[in-house]
Formats: C-alpha cells, structure tokens, sequence
C-alpha cells in the first residue's frame, strides 16, 4: 500500500460522510481523521452530531474531544496537529480518511498555513474601497489575471479573501500560488483523493430537518442548556444551537422557535459549505442519492483510489 496516500471526503452537513468514511475505511485499512471545527469539543456530543458509538468501535477515529468549549481553539492548532495524527498513521502503513464540512480546516490541511507577508495597510484600504465603491468583480478580473491559479479556489463575491490576495501578491510582487508551492500542504506532498458527497438540495434540506428532530429527541436542549453557565469560548460558540437554545432558556422565544431556527440555520450553514467546496475544481464529486447506500459510495471510492 503506497504509505503516501490520503483520502479526504467532504461535503455539506447532514450528507452522509461520516457513513461513507466508516465504510471506506473497512474496505482500505484505514483510519478516520475528523475535519469538523466542533467535534473537536469534548463537552458537546449530541449538538456537535458525533460518530456514533458503533463507527467509533468499527474503525479508529481521531482529533475528537480534544478541547474543551471554554479553550480558544483555531485552524492553526488543528493543522499541527492533524499533521501529526496523519503522519502516524501513514508510518503504520495504513491510510488517513479526512471527514469533514469545515471548508477552511479541509483548505489549510491541504494547501497549508499562509503566515503571510507584513499587511500593507495602505493598500487594504485602496482595495477595500474599490469593493464598496464597484463590487467585487473588477478586483476578482484582476486576480484571475495576476494569479488565475489562487482566482479558481476564491469566489467571485469573497471580497476579504480577494483583497488579501491582491494585497499580497502586490507586496510580494509574486504570485500568490507560488508562495503557497512553499507551505506545508499535502496537496503537492501525498497523493490525495479527493471526494465530494452532493445530493439535490431540497433532499438535503429534508434530512437537515429530521437530523435535527432526532437530535432534539436525543437531548440537544438539555445538553447546551446544562452548559450555558460556563465561560464559552468565541469559536466555540459558533456551534449550531448554541445561541437559537442560549436564546430560549432567557426567554427570547419559545422551544418551538428555537428549533425552527436551528434548522433553519444548518440549511443556511449546509449552503454555505456547498459555495466553499464547490469552487475548488479538484473535488471529484459523487451524488450520494445515485448510489444505493453508503457502502455502495464507498465501493465506487475504493475503485478510483487502488
């Protein structure tokens, strides 16, 4: 088995990935690396919609529970140690399966850390200006004409990450996707598979909302309820239903509200991953509804890896 092969599987939340990845895993000797910016949270189980006990016991998983809520935690300690966790597991001749709908842990993990070139102050500015003065769309020509590279992975309405390209790029007085040839990303140094998990969206939407009936049933509320006294840490509180159910308990609004939120709220998140990954041309998409379950996905994966 080539030690040098990763896999990564991405998509919105609620699409099945976790399923697919335990599967694939069986089928390859491999190991699960979990890209998810809250299963990192040893308090949250339910709300953060851990594997279950049954995927935790079929195949070995990593980088869940290893902060506590009241601890900032940011995408620059995950990649260290991500890093690590994938290099061990690669020396054991087995192969890393990445799982996850966080877009910017996903993109670090595999193009790197840019630490950057000092701000130029001056120039942010000039470029934020133009934005608010004409939109996005004559700084993003520039950007496919300076570095058509970078412009492919950035979306046209992204005004920050266009910006600090530009700014960049003028100050380094290179191109931008040269500098990331230099970081530490798998991308250029493993050979990856990467997997893309797609579905109509009003199905999506559908599962979204039983996911989050079977959550409530499970004791969603009582869990986020049971930690509001504790000193949240910003990250952290960007959890889905941390705020819709911390809105509830001090009277804001009703329980039934607070769920429609939360629901409503994952359809908006899942739609945001959807625009995160579907920019990045190197994702091999697999419509999970053509498919007659997961393991049949997984099947299909295998044969494209080996």
């Amino acid at each position: 088995m080539n030690s040098n092969k990763i896999i990564f599987i991405v998509g919105p939340t609620a699409i099945g990935k976790s399923d697919v990845a335990v599967s694939l895993a069986e089928k390859i000797n491999g190991e699960i690396v979990s890209c998810d910016s809250m299963q990192i949270y040893k308090e949250i189980q339910i709300s953060s919609n851990k594997p279950s006990a049954k995927m935790l016991q079929t195949v070995k998983h990593h980088l869940l529970d290893i902060a506590s809520i009241t601890e900032k935690f940011d995408v620059a300690m995950y990649n260290r140690m991500a890093l690590e966790v994938i290099a061990d597991i690669q020396s054991r001749q087995k192969i890393p399966i990445v799982v996850g709908g966080s877009g910017l842990y996903i993109q670090v993990l595999l193009d790197g850390i840019f630490e950057g070139s000092p701000r130029d102050e001056q120039l942010r500015e000039a470029l934020n200006q133009k934005v608010e003065d004409f939109g996005t769309e004559d700084l993003y020509e520039e950007l496919k004409q300076k570095d058509p590279v970078v412009a492919q992975k950035i979306h046209f309405n992204d005004a920050k990450r266009i910006v600090r390209a530009l700014e960049v790029i003028q100050t380094e007085k290179r191109p931008l996707s040269e500098i990331q040839k230099e970081r530490n990303g798998l991308w250029d140094k493993c050979d990856v598979k990467y997997f893309g998990l797609t579905m109509d969206r009003k199905v999506l939407y559908e599962k979204i909302n039983v996911r989050v009936d079977v959550m409530f049933k499970k004791g969603l509320f009582e869990e986020i309820k049971d930690l509001l006294d504790k000193p949240w840490s910003h990250t952290a509180a960007g959890l889905l239903s941390y705020k819709e159910i911390k809105g509830c308990v001090e009277g804001d609004y009703d329980f039934d509200e607070a769920k429609r939120l939360i629901k409503r709220n994952t359809r908006h998140y899942a739609k945001r991953q959807w625009t995160w990954f579907r920019r990045d041309q190197r994702i091999d998409w697999m419509t999970a509804t053509h498919f007659k379950n997961s393991e049949a996905i997984a099947q299909r994966m295998k044969e494209q890896i080996l």
